[in-house]
């Protein structure tokens, strides 16, 4: 009888062990953070590390926030990290009828609503960057600037409907292959093909309603000049970051916005916060002012 009651205690006493190991491990899990975006769709986001100003980092079309691994473990020393996956992408809600950038800036503001962010820097790569800008208007008390990550070539290039038409048709009849074609074209030879192929295939399987509608948005924009005009009304400077794979035309934009200015980084893509997040890594610690 007493060795049954001693295995009995040691029998509870593993199982009160393994319950404390359990919430102790699920303590220290940076489990990712829900919220609401003005149309009600729910929003995930993950935050990591405290500093301010808060870095919230805004991924591209048919991306989300796991593309910003690379530089969260660096920027997260120094500086709250939040990463946000807007509506339609990763693991936020799906129910918007149209995903325009305007829209996508409600879901930045909701999150810095929830987490009571007081001076943000948005970093936005590719449509992070219109992204942004609206973001940057919808909270022009908090948000201190903007670094775009290949975005802002040029803000005022002429685009044609007949150019949008033949841009939209391929990845409205066949959007898997289309989105892994156009892809692929974003890249050069020398980047790491296993990141390549994981980039294609990834975006390749976005949900096509929301990559279709926030692509139409975005030429439609840049074809009747708002995304011109909504960059021009900015009041805080912007900077881009962006690859010597397509050319930026700095005084175009400085035409619109003085407050603007650009690093090329040579010899990358359009992913160059990706492949090679240390150089890019270097170039925003620079930007934005972080101590080695």
């Amino acid at each position: 009888m007493k060795a049954f009651a001693l295995h009995g205690m040691r029998i509870l006493g593993l199982a009160l062990l393994l319950a404390v190991a359990g919430q102790a491990l699920a303590a220290e899990v940076n489990w990712p953070r829900m919220t609401e975006s003005a149309d009600g769709v729910p929003i995930a986001y993950e935050v990591h590390g405290s500093g301010e100003p808060t870095l919230v980092f805004l991924h591209g079309w048919s991306c989300d926030g796991r593309y910003w691994r690379g530089q969260v473990p660096h920027f997260s020393q120094q500086h709250r990290v939040v990463t946000i996956d807007l509506a339609g992408h990763g693991h936020s809600g799906l129910a918007r009828e149209d995903f325009t950038m305007r829209a996508f800036g409600e879901d930045v503001r909701a999150v810095l609503d929830d987490l009571e962010v007081q001076q943000a820097l948005l970093i936005g790569h590719s449509m992070g960057g219109p992204v942004a800008v609206e973001a940057a208007h919808l909270m022009p008390e908090r948000v201190i600037g903007i670094i775009g990550v290949d975005t802002f070539h040029d803000m005022a290039a002429p685009l044609s409907q007949a150019e949008i038409d033949a841009m939209l048709a391929p990845i409205q009849q066949d959007f898997v292959s289309a989105a892994a074609h156009f892809v692929t074209s974003m890249f050069i030879d020398t980047t790491d093909a296993n990141l390549r192929d994981w980039v294609v295939q990834d975006m390749a399987a976005a949900p096509p309603q929301v990559a279709i509608s926030a692509m139409q948005e975005m030429l439609t924009r840049h074809a009747d000049g708002e995304a011109a005009r909504r960059f021009e009304q900015l009041s805080v400077p912007v900077v881009a970051i962006n690859a010597d794979l397509w050319p930026t035309d700095i005084d175009a934009n400085r035409q619109l916005l003085a407050k603007f200015d650009a690093v090329i980084m040579e010899g990358t893509d359009h992913f160059l916060h990706m492949a090679r997040p240390a150089a890019f890594n270097r170039e925003l610690e620079r930007i934005i002012g972080t101590p080695p």
